[in-house]
C-alpha cells in the first residue's frame, strides 16, 4: 500500500490527499485484506503521512506482522552550506521519520533520490550506521538509473556496507522504461522490484472519459503523462476491453500484469474500492495472449517525473563517484 495520498493536504504538497480518519479506514481494510508492506516518505504532506500510518498500524496491527518502508532525500542546499555531511543528514532523516512513526525501527530505508551533491560513499556510509543501529533492517533505492545502482552496490560489497536489496522506479503498462536495463539487472542481482505509480495515477483504472478528483488536480502526475495521452489511449483502452471481457475492474487488469513481471507494486489508495481492486488483482491470471495484446501497442518514452527532474544537469552540479578518501 503506497501512502502518498494519505496526509493532511492543507500543510502538504498535494491538494487531493485524505485526512486521517480516511486513511486509517484505508489502512484497517487493506491488514483485514492481507496487506502487510506499508510504503510512506518523510516528505508526504510534511510528515503527515508517516505520521497518520504510524498511529494507524499500532492500533490495527502486531508490528512484526507488517513491513514498514519509508524514504530520504538529498540534503537540502542551507545543510551543504552549514556543513552537514550525508551521513548526518541520514541520521536525522530516520530519527524524524522514526518520530513521526512512532517506532524504534523501519524494516526498509529507501534513497527517495540520487543525490548528486553528495558522493554515494558517504551514503553508504551512512545507511550502514543507521543498519547497525538497529534503526533500519534494509536499505532500498528510489528514482535511480541501473548503472547507479550496480555501481553503488559495488561499492557497498567492496567495503561491507549493506547493499540496496530492492528499487522502487517508474513502472507501469503505459511506462515500461525501466524494462531497458533496470529489469534485467534486478533479475540478475536478485534485487525486488517495488514500483511506484502502478496505475499511472489512476489513468489504467478509468474508462475513458471517466475522472476523479485525482486526476484533475495530481499536476505532478499530469507533468508525467499529459503529454504521451494520445498514445497511451490505445493501451488504456485495451485494458478497458480485457477487463470487460473477464468481468473485473480495470485495476486490477493493470496490477496482474505488473505482478507478471516486478515483486510488489506500490498501490496508492485514497478510496476502500481502490485497495479492494488491488488486492483482488493477486488472484487474477492473465493469460500469455491477453499479456501480448496489452503490450502490443507500446512504444518508447522519454524521461519524465523525478529521473528528469533530478539529473546533473537539472541539478546544476556533479562531483566525483564514491567520494571515498
Amino acid at each position: 500500500m503506497g501512502c502518498m495520498g494519505f496526509g493532511n493536504a492543507a500543510t502538504g504538497q498535494h491538494s487531493w490527499t485524505i485526512d486521517e480518519n480516511s486513511s486509517r479506514e484505508i489502512i484497517k481494510r487493506g491488514i483485514d485484506l492481507g496487506v502487510n508492506f506499508f510504503d510512506t516518505a518523510i516528505v508526504y504532506q510534511n510528515g503527515t503521512s508517516e505520521q497518520y500510518l504510524g498511529r494507524a498500524l499500532k492500533d490495527f496491527a502486531r508490528r512484526e506482522d507488517v513491513v514498514v518502508a519509508t524514504k530520504f532525500v538529498p540534503r537540502s542546499s542551507a545543510e551543504i552550506e552549514r556543513g552537514i555531511s550525508g551521513q548526518e543528514h541520514i541520521t536525522r532523516m530516520l530519527d524524524q521519520s522514526l518520530k513521526n512513526l512512532g517506532m524504534d525501527y523501519v524494516d526498509l530505508y529507501i534513497y527517495h533520490m540520487w543525490d548528486y551533491r553528495t558522493p554515494i560513499y558517504d551514503v553508504l556510509e551512512g545507511l550502514n550506521r543507521v543498519v547497525k543501529e538497529g534503526k533500519a533492517r534494509y536499505i532500498g533505492i528510489s528514482n535511480c538509473f541501473a548503472y547507479q545502482l550496480a555501481k553503488a552496490n559495488d561499492l557497498a560489497r567492496e567495503n561491507s556496507f549493506p547493499e540496496f536489496i530492492s528499487v522502487q522506479g517508474h513502472y507501469n503498462l503505459i511506462f515500461r522504461e525501466e524494462e531497458r536495463e533496470m529489469a534485467k539487472l534486478c533479475t540478475e542481482d536478485n534485487i525486488a522490484m517495488t514500483p511506484y505509480s502502478a496505475l499511472a495515477g489512476g489513468r489504467l483504472s478509468k474508462h475513458p472519459g471517466e475522472t476523479s478528483k485525482r486526476l484533475k488536480e495530481d499536476t505532478y502526475a499530469k507533468n508525467k503523462y499529459d503529454g504521451t495521452a494520445k498514445q497511451d489511449s490505445e493501451i488504456i483502452n485495451r485494458v478497458a476491453e480485457v477487463a470487460e471481457r473477464r468481468e473485473v475492474t480495470m485495476t486490477e487488469v493493470a496490477l496482474a500484469w505488473l505482478l507478471t513481471k516486478v515483486s510488489a507494486p506500490v498501490v496508492g489508495a485514497t478510496k476502500l474500492n481502490h485497495i479492494e481492486g488491488a488486492v483482488k488483482a493477486v488472484d487474477l491470471k492473465l493469460s500469455a495472449d491477453e499479456l501480448a495484446y496489452l503490450e502490443e501497442p507500446y512504444v518508447p518514452h522519454r524521461l519524465v517525473g523525478v529521473m528528469a527532474e533530478n539529473t546533473p544537469a537539472a541539478v546544476g552540479e556533479s562531483h566525483s563517484w564514491s567520494g571515498k578518501k
